[in-house]
């Protein structure tokens, strides 16, 4: 989603509903928007689904622009999504196993397979006793499981689910969500829910919050009250303050509080789980190194290699791309006076004509390492312009590696 706008209503009752969203959603990643009621996250919802037109902005699903589609192209984008909304909108005069059968019709698979794949599904949302009951024979709870079944029994590409627990008991919504998580991870299945749900906030790899139709990020989706409590804890760490501060929430205020504090702590634990594998570090060790290529390309330079610190010594991403005692020498240089410099001439490595070496910060301007970008193409040195390009893309690379250096416990 990249600008999208959105509104309802014509004239002097048009209404603006959804604000210059942008977000990209990934395959195998499950992603939670939350936010109070009326802020435009179902809107968001029917939009990625292809249920509403996009009015202004681009909407990419599937490598298909959504902006200007053709009613047949919204309809071949519609199959490979499944939709759970609020309300199940099953067909009444047909039984729980039709229902979710119905959602294969258009699939050239044998009649025995199609009941196979029905019937599994409906066993594992917890309905393998009532196939053959119609709509109106089961609970809320469990017509909104058979709408679960329908939308996953088609194996689709993309999840969209809007309040999927909401009429689900405690262990009931989190049998639907792990349904969720399997799915992601085993077929590369990407999941965009909508809940107000926080028993459920763990699976997510991304909470956004949707409010007044500006979509943000996980730190403003916690409840005021936590993000109360955890400000006070930075200013008034002592005992009394903190019991003064718990003695103003009140007991529903106080366990919202505490589920909201237990899913961040959950998903900080699953951080430093990963932190565990090594599979992890070599996940950003790729992905610095494609940087660094892409920060190459746009300086027009044969190539660039990025070196962090570790205990105030200069190592390579990988071994086997180790730099030249003399680019080594060069990046301690850089490292420890902190300031750019070119130098040209031999004697910088076999190939290297010239080499523009940048500090890479991360918080507390602490220079975390050393970027390389090697000879400028068409022999021309690098230029002042060059430097600020780089110096531009410097500030966000410090981040990153400084995550890495926390995650590859090199800090």
């Amino acid at each position: 989603m990249r600008n999208v706008h959105h509104f309802y209503g014509a004239g002097s009752l048009r209404r603006q509903v959804l604000f210059d969203v942008t977000c990209d959603i990934w395959p195998g990643e499950i992603v939670i928007i939350t936010g109070p009621s009326g802020s435009g996250k179902t809107t968001m919802l029917t939009l990625a689904g292809a249920l509403r037109s996009v009015q202004e902005g681009s909407m990419k699903i599937l490598g298909d622009e959504l902006r200007g589609a053709s009613v047949r192209t919204r309809v071949r984008i519609r199959e490979n999504i499944g939709f759970i909304f609020q309300l199940h909108n099953l067909l009444e005069c047909l039984t729980a196993r039709q229902n979710v059968q119905l959602a294969l019709g258009k699939q050239s698979l044998p009649r025995a397979e199609i009941q196979a794949r029905t019937d599994a599904i409906l066993q594992a949302v917890g309905l393998g006793d009532h196939l053959d009951y119609a709509p109106r024979e089961l609970s809320g709870g469990q017509r909104q499981r058979v709408a679960v079944a329908r939308a996953l029994v088609r194996r689709p590409k993309i999840v969209l689910a809007d309040e999927p627990t909401a009429a689900l008991d405690r262990q009931t919504g989190r049998d639907v969500v792990e349904l969720l998580r399997q799915l992601a991870r085993r077929e590369g299945c990407a999941v965009l829910l909508v809940t107000h749900d926080n028993r459920i906030l763990d699976i997510a790899d991304r909470i956004m919050l949707l409010e007044d139709g500006h979509l943000g990020w996980f730190g403003a989706a916690v409840s005021p009250h936590a993000i109360h409590l955890l400000t006070a804890l930075s200013h008034m760490p002592e005992r009394d303050h903190l019991h003064t501060l718990l003695a103003r929430v009140n007991e529903s205020e106080f366990l919202e509080m505490l589920k909201t504090m237990a899913a961040e702590s959950e998903q900080l634990l699953n951080v430093l789980d990963l932190g565990n594998h090594n599979s992890i570090q070599l996940l950003f060790e790729n992905i610095l190194e494609a940087i660094s290529a892409k920060i190459a390309g746009f300086l027009s330079a044969d190539g660039a290699v990025l070196l962090p610190l570790r205990d105030g010594q200069i190592r390579a991403l990988n071994n086997a791309d180790r730099p030249s005692a003399a680019r080594t020498e060069l990046a301690a240089q850089v490292a420890e006076g902190g300031e750019a410099i070119q130098v040209s001439g031999s004697g910088l490595g076999v190939g290297i004509d010239n080499i523009l070496c940048v500090p890479i910060r991360g918080r507390h301007e602490k220079v975390r390492a050393v970027a390389q970008v090697v000879n400028k193409r068409g022999g021309a040195s690098f230029t002042p312009a060059d430097e600020r390009a780089f110096r531009d893309l410097a500030g966000p690379l410090g981040l990153i590696v400084e995550a890495y250096q926390r995650v590859a416990q090199l800090d």
